[in-house]
């Protein structure tokens, strides 16, 4: 059996914070999760104080970095929270989907008393909503969000964990 690639997970270094908002790029209509294509996205991301303690990093058994999420918890629904998610642009596409959300998910149970965790993402994102399906998250709206300088029609799916 293959060893995960997701090996580590800690809060998320300002050097990784970096290499995220400034050297992930992705392909075509993925290019649309470039850090840098999002200003309140990019500025978020590379400022420990607007970061707070919300954003991990995963490594892999080497110390590279392989993937990150964000926590945001719902102020209102204390049992909800919102994941922000990203794999490293050399490992998209290659089937690895359901196992990053499986480590994010142990991660979020292990540590945390959320009972739901929160997805948006946007509606053009085909491969993602499909990955997301398949770990048993659910479409329970939409929303129209504010980025990359338009307006965007994101899905919005939930588990209970």
């Amino acid at each position: 059996m293959n060893k995960s690639i997701f090996q580590k997970i800690a809060m998320l270094s300002q050097k990784n914070a970096r290499i995220i908002a400034d050297e992930w790029h992705y392909d075509g209509q993925y290019a649309f999760y470039d850090m840098k294509n999002d200003q309140e996205d990019y500025d978020e991301i590379i400022s420990p104080k607007l970061r707070k303690n919300k954003y991990f990093q995963i490594l892999d058994a080497n110390n590279n970095l392989v993937a990150f999420f964000c926590l945001d918890p719902d102020k209102e629904k204390r049992e909800q929270v919102e994941v922000g998610l990203g794999l490293a642009p050399n490992l998209t596409g290659r089937g690895l989907g359901s196992e990053f959300m499986s480590v994010i998910e142990n991660y979020v149970k292990n540590n945390y008393d959320y009972q739901v965790l929160i997805l948006a993402v946007a509606d053009f994102n085909l491969r993602a909503i499909k990955v997301y399906q398949t770990a048993g998250y659910v479409q329970t709206g939409t929303e129209n969000v504010h980025s990359n300088g338009g307006i965007y029609k994101f899905n919005i799916m939930s588990k209970k964990i």
